[in-house]
């Protein structure tokens, strides 16, 4: 029998690995010639691997990359199974499209049948366009192709990328926005403007001086008082009244 060979991405390295024990023990047919943690390793293991099918974690590791990565990739014919913590809103689209996903935890008999879906034929151009164009039905229905906006103060206006924003903080009647490479940037909109136009399914206003970006949440305590502890060692304050939606915003993830 013919193997499908499969890289698995995914920047959580306990997912990669336990991804590889369900696959080893449960589907024969699979064979893992890689795994990568983010888009750059894994754009060098396709073109070295050659896989015939990706493990693709879609939040991986802020947002949007896991479909940026969809853009980079030359060959089309690649099959991909999303890997998904989405709940709800996210399924139906999933389904609407047609496209395979697992949510995590991943269950074993719906990774069975997910594999049991894969062929190594080879797919015509009409296939492949099908294909292409049901996974851009799905982004586009999930809001994750809409995630450039533009900041502006009295030096100019940035374009930015809201996966890249960690955190937003109201400074008077303006924002001062913190970025994933260390850099912040003053912005004359106000907090209240910025929850309005920021994708509601990554950010949550925890405070009425703050909003994070869920993807970037490292902890969150009530030992003394409520508070959110960013990947970047940020401490946020939480309002008592988001307590009770902010712990089931995080329970979902």
């Amino acid at each position: 029998m013919q193997k499908i060979s499969t890289l698995i991405i995914d920047d959580e390295f306990h997912a990669r690995e336990n991804l590889k024990l369900l696959l080893t023990e449960f589907c024969p047919q699979i064979n893992i010639v890689g795994e990568a943690d983010g888009i750059q390793s894994a754009l060098k293991q396709i073109d070295s691997k050659k896989p015939h099918l990706l493990f693709l974690d879609i939040r991986m590791p802020s947002g949007a990359e896991g479909f940026e990565l969809l853009d980079l990739i030359p060959d089309k014919s690649i099959r991909v199974i999303f890997i998904t913590a989405f709940k709800e809103y996210a399924i139906k689209a999933f389904k609407a499209n047609a496209i395979d996903y697992l949510l995590k935890p991943v269950d074993i008999q719906e990774l069975k049948n997910a594999v049991a879906k894969i062929k190594l034929t080879d797919f015509t151009n009409e296939q492949n366009n099908q294909y292409i164009n049901q996974l851009k039905s799905l982004t586009s229905s999930l809001g994750i192709l809409n995630d450039k906006i533009s900041i502006s103060n009295k030096k100019g206006i940035k374009v930015i990328y809201q996966k890249d924003i960690i955190r937003l903080e109201a400074d008077g009647n303006c924002t001062i926005l913190f970025f994933s490479d260390n850099t912040s940037y003053f912005d004359t909109r106000t907090l209240k403007k910025y929850e309005q136009i920021l994708n509601k399914n990554n950010f949550y206003r925890v405070h009425k001086s703050h909003i994070i970006n869920l993807n970037y949440v490292q902890e969150y305590s009530r030992e003394l008082r409520p508070i959110i502890t960013m990947k970047n060692g940020v401490k946020i304050p939480v309002s008592r009244l988001k307590v009770k939606a902010l712990t089931a915003i995080l329970k979902s993830l």
